[in-house]
C-alpha cells in the first residue's frame, strides 16, 4: 500500500565527471525506493553515452531535464551547482547537493531562499555524516557534556600527478573549500555552531583555522590537498572532560553513505519534511565559516 501512496522518486543525476561515475552513478542505480531517471551534463554528448550505459535518459535541455525527474542530485563545482540548483528549486525539485553548496555566500544565501520559498527537501552530501558508525559516535559524543575542544585534520593528495580529482575549482579553492567542509561540519556536529573563525595559511594551499564554537569550546582545522601519498591522512576527535574521542574514519567507498542519502531524502520528500540535520541551511552554515576563512586569507 506504501508503495501506491508514494511511488518511487524519480532522481536526475546533474554532472558526468569522475565523482558522478564512481559515487553518484553506483548509488543510484542501487539505492531503494528511488528511479533513476534521468542525466544532464554540460557536455551532452558525455551526458548522452553515460546515460546510455545507466538505462536511462539524457536531456540536452535543463529545463527539459527537471520536468522528468521529481528530485536532482548534483555531482558539478560549486559554482556551477548554486545557480542550477536554485533553478531545480524554483521547479520544485528536491534536491541532494555537493559540499560546499556554493563559493559565495550570497549565492548559498540564495539557494537556502530558493529552497525554502518552494518548500522541498534538500541535503548536503557530507560524506561521512551519513555513516552509521559516525552517527553512533555523534550521538554518544552528545550524550556527555564537558567537551573543551576538537581538531580536525585533512592532508589530501589531489593535486598530486594523475589523480582524477585534480580539478580546475580545486586548483582555484584548494583544501579550504574542498576537504575543510567536510572537518568542519563534523566539529559543528560535535561541538555546536561556529561564531567566529581566525584563518592562517600555510605552503601551498595549506590551511590552519581555529574555530570558536557556541557555549565556549574551540578546534582547529588543518586542511590541504598538497599532501604526497605517504603523508596521506585524516582525523577528527574531541577532547574535554570525558577523555579524548577520535571519530570513525570515512569510508572508501562512498556509495553506501550516498545510498543512504538518497533514501533519506526520499523519505523527507514523501512525508512533506523539510528539515535535516544536513540540509541546505547546516550547508550554508559550514560555507559561511570557509568564506570568512578565505576572506581572511585575501587580506
Amino acid at each position: 500500500m506504501s508503495n501506491l501512496l508514494h511511488p518511487p522518486l524519480r532522481f536526475g543525476l546533474v554532472g558526468t565527471g569522475h565523482w558522478a561515475r564512481i559515487a553518484y552513478v553506483p548509488a543510484l542505480a542501487s539505492a531503494a525506493g528511488i528511479e533513476f531517471a534521468a542525466i544532464w551534463g554540460r557536455n551532452h554528448q558525455t551526458a548522452s553515452e553515460l546515460a546510455s550505459g545507466c538505462g536511462v535518459s539524457a536531456h540536452a535541455s535543463f529545463d527539459e531535464f527537471l520536468r522528468s525527474v521529481d528530485a536532482v542530485a548534483f555531482a558539478v563545482p560549486p559554482d556551477v551547482q548554486g545557480e542550477l540548483a536554485v533553478r531545480a528549486a524554483e521547479a520544485g525539485k528536491h534536491l541532494l547537493l555537493e559540499k560546499p553548496v556554493a563559493l559565495a555566500t550570497r549565492d548559498a544565501d540564495a539557494l537556502a531562499v530558493a529552497v525554502a520559498a518552494a518548500g522541498v527537501a534538500s541535503l548536503v552530501f557530507f560524506t561521512a555524516q551519513f555513516q552509521p558508525e559516525v552517527r553512533a559516535w555523534l550521538a554518544g559524543v552528545r550524550a556527555h557534556s564537558g567537551w573543551l575542544g576538537g581538531s580536525g585534520t585533512w592532508l589530501g593528495t589531489a593535486f598530486q600527478e594523475g589523480s582524477p580529482f585534480d580539478t580546475p575549482w580545486r586548483r582555484a579553492k584548494g583544501g579550504l573549500w574542498d576537504v575543510a567542509p567536510h572537518l568542519v561540519a563534523m566539529l559543528v556536529m560535535g561541538l555546536g555552531q561556529v561564531e567566529s573563525v581566525t584563518a592562517r595559511s600555510g605552503p601551498a594551499d595549506v590551511t590552519h583555522l581555529v574555530l570558536r564554537h557556541e557555549g565556549g569550546a574551540s578546534s582547529t582545522v588543518t586542511a590541504t590537498l598538497s599532501a604526497a601519498a605517504s603523508a596521506e591522512f585524516s582525523e577528527v576527535y574531541l577532547w574535554g572532560a570525558s577523555g579524548r574521542s577520535v571519530a570513525p574514519t570515512e569510508y572508501a567507498d562512498p556509495a553506501p553513505s550516498l545510498r543512504t542519502a538518497l533514501r533519506e531524502l526520499a523519505a523527507n520528500a514523501a512525508a512533506g519534511r523539510t528539515d535535516h540535520p544536513c540540509d541546505v541551511r547546516f550547508g550554508r552554515h559550514v560555507g559561511q565559516v570557509l568564506a570568512e576563512a578565505e576572506r581572511q586569507l585575501a587580506i
